[in-house]
C-alpha cells in the first residue's frame, strides 16, 4: 500500500523539479522585446500643437541644466533648441559580452532631464535572457567578473524590462551620478555578471 504513495510522492516532485527547470531556463530561448519612448522629449504630435513660448521655455530649461557640464555637453544642449526639452547626454557606453555564454551589445546612456532628473537610457540592446535580470548602475568601471559587482559599489535600477529593444529606468532622485562608471545586466538568482557597458563622460 505504500508504493504507491512513494511514486505519488515522487511523481510530484519531478514534476516541480520539471517547473522550477523550465522557469529558470526557458528565458534563455525566448526574448523579451521592448522599445520604449525616449523619456523627457515631446512627442511630435504634442509639439505641432505647442505654443512657441512654451517651446522657448522648455529649451531655456534645457540649457540651464546643462551649465557647468563638459564643452560638449553644452553645445549639444544649443543643439536642443531646435528640439524643446531634449535630455542632455552626460555618460555613455557600449555593452559587451561578459563570456562566452553570456552575451551582450547595444549602448547605455546616462541623461539629465529638463527639470534635472536623471535616466538611463539602453537603446538597441541585445542581452542572453535569463532569470531574475537586474539593472545596476555601478560604481567600478568595467566589470570583468561577477566578483566586480559588490554590494556596496552599486545602484539598483530595477528588473530588466526586456533584453532586446530600448527602454529607460529612473536614477534615484539626489544620486550623484558623476562616481557612476559602468552599467551592468546581472543575474541577481545566481550572481552571475552577463553583459557590462564601461561609462566615458561625452567630452572625452
Amino acid at each position: 500500500m505504500k508504493r504507491p504513495l512513494l511514486f505519488g510522492g515522487g511523481a510530484v516532485v519531478v514534476v516541480v523539479g520539471a517547473v522550477v527547470a523550465w522557469i529558470l531556463v526557458s528565458p534563455l530561448f525566448i526574448d523579451e522585446v521592448v522599445d520604449e519612448q525616449f523619456p523627457g522629449v515631446p512627442t511630435p504630435e504634442a509639439l505641432a500643437t505647442m505654443p512657441d513660448e512654451k517651446k522657448q521655455a522648455m529649451a531655456e530649461e534645457v540649457l540651464e541644466a546643462a551649465r557647468g557640464m563638459p564643452d560638449k555637453a553644452m553645445t549639444d544642449s544649443k543643439d536642443a533648441m531646435t528640439a524643446p526639452g531634449a535630455p542632455v547626454l552626460l555618460r555613455t557606453g557600449a555593452f559587451r559580452d561578459a563570456d562566452r555564454l553570456h552575451k551582450g551589445s547595444g549602448s547605455a546612456g546616462i541623461y539629465q532631464l529638463a527639470n534635472g532628473d536623471h535616466v538611463l537610457r539602453l537603446e538597441n540592446l541585445n542581452v542572453t535572457n535569463g532569470p531574475d535580470l537586474r539593472v545596476y548602475a555601478v560604481r567600478h568601471p568595467g566589470p570583468e567578473a561577477s566578483s566586480d559587482v559588490t554590494e556596496e559599489n552599486y545602484i539598483d535600477l530595477g528588473a530588466l524590462k526586456g533584453n532586446v529593444g530600448n527602454q529607460n529606468y529612473t536614477i534615484p532622485t539626489g544620486t550623484d551620478v558623476g562616481p557612476l562608471a559602468s552599467v551592468v545586466v546581472w543575474c541577481r538568482a545566481f550572481g552571475v555578471l552577463f553583459s557590462t557597458a564601461p561609462l566615458a563622460t561625452t567630452g572625452s
